[in-house]
């Protein structure tokens, strides 16, 4: 073989290999769509900032005894590790992924890891690879099919948009601050925000609205066929609507701060000059029961566990089975944040 041959080979074998590499990267890279549209949490986990979010028998959470670092546990509560750093909010997940809302930078080093400030990311199930999707200063978000739906803030004022998990849209929906956390397979529930609160519904196949009912409401929660929802005209009691038989049901005189519903049961933070409470009924509204004395905020709920915290206060981290009233600290968080803050 001459030597201009062989030099040839070598420079043909070259760029043939930078190629590969550089098509198995742009493969590697490459990000599995949604099958189906996904809900990535739930509506009153969202607007109580997202900070759980259960997915394929794992709960991701935001743990207040490490500066809100992202966290994965088993339900129950035990495997607690450390997946990021970063303080994390509006937590969703789907089959393969990650998305949250970055409140600070990643301390963590590492290939894959961010190291990036504030925005809206998408990272694998263990918190590496991680992308930005925004760097949006965002106020809500929801994971719904292959888009994150999210409120932010222009230079010519609020603004309800969508970016594609695979970064390849970003697109500006309506000029007001809706707040898409209250999301089913098929559509948006939320509540009006300029001229009037009603009940409306967006269509993501469209990217449409249309008024679903002419009520006077402030954070929908979809549950089992209502919504569920905090009465502006009536200081804010907490009330259901049926959409199927065009109903209201009024759940509490109580006037409500936040709640959340799951599992048959609604937990609600009421409002008094005198008694504040964290409680607790059923999801028709009875058998109210007070869960802790004080003024508490940050409800959310897994398929176990309702967590919360006191109002103004990052940690401690309250938990109380739900169905039940028997409320203690998340130890077992703060005793993993410790061990991590010790390596």
């Amino acid at each position: 073989m001459s030597k201009k041959t062989k030099q040839f080979l070598i420079v043909f074998l070259t760029i043939f290999f930078v190629f590969l590499l550089a098509v198995i990267a742009l493969n590697t890279r490459k990000i599995k769509l949604n099958d189906s549209n996904v809900v990535g949490n739930t509506a009153g986990n969202l607007n109580n900032g997202g900070l759980f979010c259960e997915k394929n028998g794992l709960v991701y959470f935001s743990n207040p005894y490490d500066g809100g670092a992202l966290y994965s546990m088993k339900p129950d509560g035990t495997d607690i590790k450390r997946l990021l750093s970063a303080k994390v909010k509006f937590i969703s997940a789907d089959e393969n992924h990650l998305y949250y809302y970055q409140q600070s930078a990643s301390g963590t080093g590492g290939l894959g890891y961010i190291r990036s400030t504030f925005g809206m990311y998408r990272t694998s199930l263990n918190g590496r690879n991680g992308e930005c999707l925004s760097q949006d200063v965002i106020f809500d978000m929801q994971l719904l099919g292959n888009y994150i739906y999210y409120t932010t803030t222009s230079d010519d004022g609020p603004e309800f948009r969508k970016v594609k998990i695979d970064e390849s849209e970003n697109v500006l929906l309506y000029p007001a601050a809706i707040n898409p956390s209250c999301a089913t397979t098929e559509q948006i529930y939320y509540n009006g925000v300029e001229s009037n609160h009603y009940l409306y519904s967006w269509n993501p196949n469209t990217d449409t609205s249309s008024v679903v009912w002419q009520g006077n409401i402030w954070d929908p929660v979809y549950d089992n066929g209502y919504i569920y929802y905090l009465d502006v005209a009536n200081d804010y009691r907490l009330c259901r609507y049926s959409l199927s038989e065009d109903q209201i049901e009024i759940l509490t005189h109580d006037r409500v701060d936040c709640f959340n519903v799951g599992c048959g049961y609604i937990y609600y933070q009421a409002n008094s000059a005198t008694a504040p409470a964290l409680k607790m009924m059923s999801v028709n509204g009875g058998n109210a029961q007070v869960v802790a004395s004080g003024n508490y905020t940050a409800i959310n709920m897994t398929s176990r566990y309702v967590f919360f915290k006191l109002f103004g206060e990052e940690a401690p981290l309250y938990m109380v089975p739900i169905g039940s009233t028997s409320v203690s600290t998340f130890d077992a968080a703060m005793q993993a944040a410790m061990e991590y803050m010790d390596k």
